[in-house]
């Protein structure tokens, strides 16, 4: 049974020629969704031969661009293409204030359903479900309301484990997600800088490398996928090295490449 993540973007808040800004696909056994989707998804979508009108699920952590930004050109391509299947998307308080207005003042009348659920408080919350998986949110510390999802697969067997994946993206710093994140088969976790920028990262709620194998060593991950690279590093050696010197099982996202969970 497949259940596996393809990155669009592993940039952070400006897109390079070599990272787009945030965006993922996932696929659970033929279930498709995106995590976040930043300024130039839908290009990257096609760049990587992803089908647009496959996906069922939309969720985004929070409302700032790089992470939000591609969406209203996926939905309106969407609907240029003829869709005519709902689709729903998850994020924070604001996004119907977002939207909507877009497709009002550019008289777009979608041709399908278009389900948005907004998300508020602090809880740990189940926010979608479909015969192959279950998506739970859960709060993030950045400087707007953010959101971190788990992925849980519904086994067949009811004796298999079901696997679990863990988005983290964007966030400071915070050992209150662990029960959240515990024993998961792979962890996404944000890692904007290296150590010697630890000043900054506080500054702006983000994490470094280190910090982010941290979180994945206490939370007894399987294994840690680094994403949400500052533009300053083209190369990801330290920000690895880094990361592995605290848990050995860190690999860094890389814009087209497939990862099994």
């Amino acid at each position: 049974m497949n259940f596996f993540t393809t990155i669009m973007g592993s940039g952070a808040a400006i897109p390079t020629l070599a990272r787009h800004c945030s965006a993922q696909s996932v696929n659970i056994n033929g279930f498709r969704m995106l995590l976040d989707c930043g300024e130039g998804t839908q290009n990257q979508l096609r760049a990587y031969h992803q089908k647009l009108q496959s996906f069922s699920l939309v969720c985004i952590s929070h409302l700032h661009g790089d992470h939000l930004f591609g969406l209203p050109g996926l939905l309106s391509t969407m609907h240029l293409c003829g869709r005519t299947e709902p689709i729903d998307v998850v994020g924070p308080k604001g996004l119907k204030a977002i939207l909507e207005p877009i497709f009002l003042f550019s008289n777009t009348i979608l041709n399908y359903e278009l389900r948005i659920t907004e998300l508020e408080g602090n809880d740990y919350r189940q926010v979608f479900e479909e015969r192959r998986c279950k998506v739970f949110a859960f709060p993030l510390r950045h400087s707007v309301p953010t959101y971190g999802y788990v992925i849980e697969e519904i086994p067949r067997s009811a004796n298999s484990a079901p696997r679990r994946y863990a988005y983290c993206c964007d966030t400071a710093y915070d050992e209150t997600i662990l029960p959240y994140i515990q024993n998961v088969n792979l962890l996404c976790m944000e890692s904007t800088f290296a150590n010697d920028f630890q000043a900054v990262a506080d500054e702006k709620l983000h994490c470094t490398a280190a910090q982010a194998a941290t979180l994945a060593q206490k939370a007894n991950a399987k294994q840690l996928l680094l994403t949400h690279f500052s533009a300053r590093y083209k190369e990801l050696d330290t920000l690895m090295a880094e990361a592995q010197a605290i848990f050995p099982a860190a690999i860094a996202a890389h814009d087209g490449e497939r990862y099994g969970i």
